[in-house]
């Protein structure tokens, strides 16, 4: 209850900022549209952000998935192999000098306006975080439960799979949290670029027509549904790591 008190509280205050920003300011309204009309953009085109925000909200569900998975199976397999780790961790690292967004053009070109373009924006943009932050959580497994695991001969897949993930459960969930927020980000990036639908898409549509509040009304629509997912993650993996701390 305080916690949703205080969310409604912070939102107040911001509105309420926003508000007198403008009246202040006196700001033409396609510079920066009042509160009030950015809400009546909302309420005057709920079903077109709807659809256009399940579509954006699909490919970071989809794009956060894939990533998660693909980034745990590349932790796992960094650490239970050392020539792994010299081969394949040199090109993550390397893969990290050119930017992201970069890519968003040649996967448009090569995979067109769909939906997969943006979903593997979002997947290369929180796959290394999610696998660094995994990987240095199987790295720093307790060593005396390694030496306690040899002594009673366990074999290696039984010390990772009983010892070492479970230890490495925190640094994985805070990976997972940091994928909730940047998930979002490669997504829109991707529907910039090149898209037929989506938040991104309906923001430059509305930007180009200068309905700036309708811009504004979907924006504010990202932002939440970025809030309410990282939200929902951390939850989830708050849950994770006591069940398995118990």
């Amino acid at each position: 209850m305080m916690r949703a008190l205080r969310i409604i509280g912070v939102t107040m205050f911001i509105l309420s900022l926003w508000h007198l920003l403008v009246v202040l300011t006196g700001l033409p309204a396609f510079i920066l549209p009042s509160p009030a009309r950015v809400g009546m953009a909302l309420a005057g085109n709920l079903g077109l952000i709807a659809h256009h925000a399940s579509v954006t909200m699909a490919e970071v569900m989809i794009g956060l998935l894939l990533g998660a998975v693909l980034g745990v199976a590349t932790a796992i397999s960094l650490a239970q192999s050392p020539i792994a780790r010299v081969v394949v961790r040199p090109m993550m690292v390397l893969s990290q000098a050119l930017p992201v967004f970069a890519l968003a053009p040649v996967l448009t070109l090569w995979l067109g306006y769909g939906l997969w373009p943006k979903i593997i924006m979002a997947l290369l943009i929180i796959y290394f975080p999610v696998t660094s932050a995994f990987f240095d959580g199987l790295m720093q497994t307790p060593r005396g439960m390694l030496d306690q695991a040899k002594v009673m001969q366990a074999r290696p897949w039984q010390i990772m799979r009983y010892i070492r993930i479970p230890a490495a459960i925190p640094a994985l969930a805070s990976g997972l949290r940091l994928a909730a927020v940047y998930a979002p980000i490669g997504a829109i990036i991707g529907e910039w670029v090149g898209a037929s639908q989506g938040l991104g898409y309906l923001m430059l549509l509305a930007n180009g027509r200068a309905k700036i509040d309708l811009m504004f009304a979907a924006l504010i629509v990202l932002a939440v549904l970025t809030l309410l997912l990282h939200t929902s993650v951390d939850r989830l993996c708050s849950y994770v790591v006591r069940r398995q701390q118990a």
